[in-house]
């Protein structure tokens, strides 16, 4: 059985690459600046304006009750400007305002500074490699978050089977035997009282 080793654990490794990168970020842009998530969808909104909530979920990578709960706290900020699409009227699309656009480009510089810090933990022959494996994963992930966002289709068997239904079975009628009539039975005849045999009288 195998045993752990926290230095060999990808999951503890990603954590402590993310939190030194987190670290570098909050040094560089500050609290008064835009989250690393809230950065990722003014980034994505500002290169496609007009997308919808799915899509952005499926280009920055976060969970849709985590971003629509960002967006609502963006446009509160008058960051993001939602409006109804005209191909969906259940669906918002999502464009940056005057105020956004600000904020975005103050952060820019800003995080790509940080962003060179993160990669320079590394020596450069080594950073490219370690981009592509990071985007490798990543892909991976979308491919697995786009097979759930999907909907569902039955197998081919399945969808003709269902289409076919075959006809309710009728119900077999038994026929029930004609009830034994119970024959009543006969009150015993009354005897007529016998008469007095008369006696002479000598």
């Amino acid at each position: 059985m195998a045993t752990f080793n926290l230095q060999d654990s990808p999951g503890h490794l990603l954590r402590r690459a993310q939190q030194y990168a987190d670290d570098l970020y909050k040094g560089e842009v500050g609290g008064d600046g835009p989250t690393p998530r809230q950065f990722a969808v003014l980034h994505t909104v500002s290169k496609d304006e007009g997308l919808s909530q799915t899509d952005l979920v499926r280009r920055t990578g976060i969970d849709r009750s985590t971003l629509a709960d960002m967006i609502a706290r963006l446009t509160k900020k008058g960051l993001l400007a939602r409006q109804r699409t005209k191909t969906d009227a259940r669906a918002n699309a999502v464009k940056l305002t005057a105020a956004g656009k600000k904020m975005l480009s103050s952060a820019e510089n800003k995080v790509l500074k940080a962003e060179d810090q993160a990669l320079s933990m590394l020596p450069k022959t080594q950073q490219a490699q370690f981009l592509k494996a990071l985007k490798s994963y990543a892909e991976a992930l979308d491919k697995i978050e786009a097979e759930q966002m999907a909907p569902r289709r039955q197998p081919a068997a399945a969808t003709k089977k269902a289409a076919t239904k075959k006809a309710p079975a009728k119900k077999r009628v038994t026929k029930k035997a004609p009830a034994k009539k119970v024959a009543a039975k006969k009150a015993p005849a009354k005897k007529a009282p016998a008469k007095k045999r008369a006696t002479k009288k000598r």
